[in-house]
C-alpha cells in the first residue's frame, strides 16, 4: 500500500507538473500575443484618467508631491513623472527629493508617451510607466499553479477513490457472507494488502463452507446410521420379546424346544451386542477431535505382523488366504491403535460374511503418493443378512481420514473389496 500510494503521488505530481508547464507556456504565448503598444496605451490612458480625477477631487497643485506620491503607491504597478514647462517637478522613483529647484529638463523618448493633466496651478505633462506585462505573467502563473494543483488533487483523490470503492465492495461482500451466503465469492483485485486480505477472506469462506458441508455430511451419515441401526435392533428385540413371551406362558412342547428358544434368544442378544459395539466404536472414532500419530516407519515394520496374525486367525476359522504383498521401502505415519481396530473390523466382517470356499486375497495397492493394502473376498450367499448397516466400514473410513489416508469399498453381489491407502513420506 505504501508503494502504491507513493506511486500515485509521484504520478499525480508528474502529471500536474507537465500540465503546469504546458499551461504556463500557453498562457505566456497568449500574453505575448495580446501585449502590444495599443494595450499599453489603453492602460496608460486609464491611469491618466484616474490621476486627473484624483487631482480634481483633492484640488492639487503641481508641487503637492506628498499627495501625488500617496496616489502612486496605491496603484502599486506604475511609476509617474510630471513635467511642467518642460521641467521635471515630480518623479515617483524619488519621492523625497524637491526636483523643481534642480531644473531637470524634459528629454522625450520615442518609446514613452506623454499626457496632459490639469492641476490647480496650470497644466503639466505626465509620463506613466507600468509593469503591465509582469502583472499578466503573474496572473498566468497563478492560474497555472492553481489549475495544476487542482489536477494533482483530483488525480490523488481519484486513485484513493478506487481503493475506497474496493474497500466498500469488500464491506458489502462481507455483509453478504454474514447473511449466510457462503457460495458468494469474494472479489480479489490487485496484489496489495487489500488483495491479500480479500484472498484470505475468500479462503476463510471456502473453509467455512467446507466445514459446514462436512458437518452436514456427517450429520446425514449419522442420521442414516442411527435410522438403519434402529431398524436392525428392532428385529432381534422383536424376536427376543416373542420367544420370551412364549417361555413365560410355557407354550413349548418339549425340553428340546425350550433349549432351542433359549439358544435363539441368546443369538439375538449377541447380535444386539455386536450392533451396539459397532455403534459405540463408530461414535468413539467420529467423536475424537485429535489423534497422536506415531513416528514414521516402513510398511513392513508397521503391517507385517498384523497381516500375518490376521491371516493365521482366518485360517484357524477355516478360511484360505492368498497373500501377495510387496513390501516397499517407503515410510508412512499411522496410529497403531487405529490400525489394530481396523484389522479386527475387517477380519470380523470376513468371518461373518465371506464364502469359506473362496480364498481371501490380501494384496498391495499403490496409487500416486499413496500405498497400502486391499482385502478381497467372495460374499457368502446363504449368510445371515440381519446386520445390514455399514457402521464398521464407516468407522474404518473415519479412522483413515484422521490418519490422512483413504478407504475405498467396492461391494457387489458376489465380491467385496476394501482398500486402505496411506500417505507416503
Amino acid at each position: 500500500m505504501y508503494f502504491l500510494l507513493l506511486r500515485l503521488l509521484t504520478g499525480a505530481a508528474a502529471a500536474a507538473f507537465l500540465f503546469f508547464w504546458g499551461l504556463n507556456n500557453i498562457g505566456t504565448y497568449i500574453v505575448d500575443r495580446f501585449y502590444d503598444s495599443n494595450y499599453v496605451t489603453r492602460r496608460e490612458l486609464a491611469y491618466v484618467e484616474k490621476l486627473q480625477r484624483y487631482i480634481d477631487e483633492k484640488e492639487l497643485d503641481s508641487r503637492n508631491a506628498g499627495a501625488l506620491n500617496s496616489w502612486v503607491k496605491k496603484q502599486k504597478m506604475i511609476s509617474v513623472q510630471i513635467y511642467k514647462d518642460d521641467i521635471l517637478i515630480f518623479d515617483s522613483e524619488y519621492p523625497e527629493q524637491v526636483l523643481w529647484d534642480e531644473d531637470i529638463a524634459l528629454n522625450e523618448y520615442v518609446w514613452e508617451n506623454y499626457y496632459t493633466v490639469t492641476f490647480s496651478d496650470g497644466s503639466a505633462r505626465v509620463s506613466i510607466w507600468g509593469t503591465y506585462a509582469y502583472q499578466l505573467y503573474n496572473y498566468v502563473l497563478l492560474a497555472a499553479v492553481a489549475v495544476s494543483f487542482l489536477l494533482f488533487l483530483a488525480l490523488v483523490l481519484l486513485g484513493i477513490r478506487t481503493k475506497m470503492n474496493y474497500i466498500l465492495l469488500l464491506n458489502d461482500e462481507i455483509k453478504i457472507l454474514e447473511s449466510g451466503s457462503l457460495d458468494y465469492k469474494i472479489t480479489v483485485k490487485g496484489k496489495d494488502e487489500l488483495a491479500a486480505l480479500a484472498e484470505g477472506l475468500d479462503c476463510m469462506r471456502e473453509s467455512f463452507r467446507n466445514l459446514i458441508d462436512s458437518e452436514a455430511k456427517i450429520m446425514n451419515e449419522n442420521r442414516k446410521i442411527i435410522t438403519e441401526m434402529s431398524h436392525d435392533l428392532r428385529t432381534p428385540v422383536t424376536s427376543i420379546m416373542l420367544y420370551t413371551e412364549i417361555l413365560k406362558k410355557g407354550k413349548y412342547k418339549s425340553e428340546e424346544q425350550l433349549t432351542e428358544y433359549l439358544e435363539k434368544i441368546d443369538r439375538k442378544a449377541c447380535r444386539m451386542k455386536q450392533l451396539t459395539d459397532h455403534l459405540f466404536e463408530y461414535s468413539l472414532v467420529t467423536g475424537e477431535t485429535e489423534i497422536v500419530l506415531e513416528e514414521a516407519e516402513t510398511f513392513e515394520v508397521l503391517f507385517y505382523d498384523l497381516i500375518s496374525e490376521s491371516c493365521s486367525y482366518l485360517q484357524q476359522k477355516g478360511f484360505r488366504t492368498e497373500v501377495t504383498v510387496e513390501w516397499i521401502g517407503r515410510k508412512t505415519i499411522v496410529c497403531t491403535d487405529y490400525i489394530i481396530r481396523m484389522m479386527d473390523n475387517i477380519v470380523s466382517n470376513i468371518i461373518k460374511y465371506a464364502d469359506m470356499e473362496v480364498p481371501v486375497v490380501v494384496c498391495s495397492v499403490c496409487e500416486g503418493n499413496m500405498a497400502g493394502f486391499a482385502f478381497e473376498n467372495a460374499v457368502r450367499k446363504d449368510g445371515d443378512k440381519a446386520e445390514s448397516t455399514c457402521v464398521g466400514i464407516q468407522s474404518i473410513k473415519s479412522m483413515m481420514v484422521k490418519m490422512n489416508g483413504s478407504c475405498r469399498v467396492r461391494q457387489g453381489q458376489e465380491q467385496f473389496r476394501i482398500e486402505l491407502l496411506f500417505p507416503l513420506l
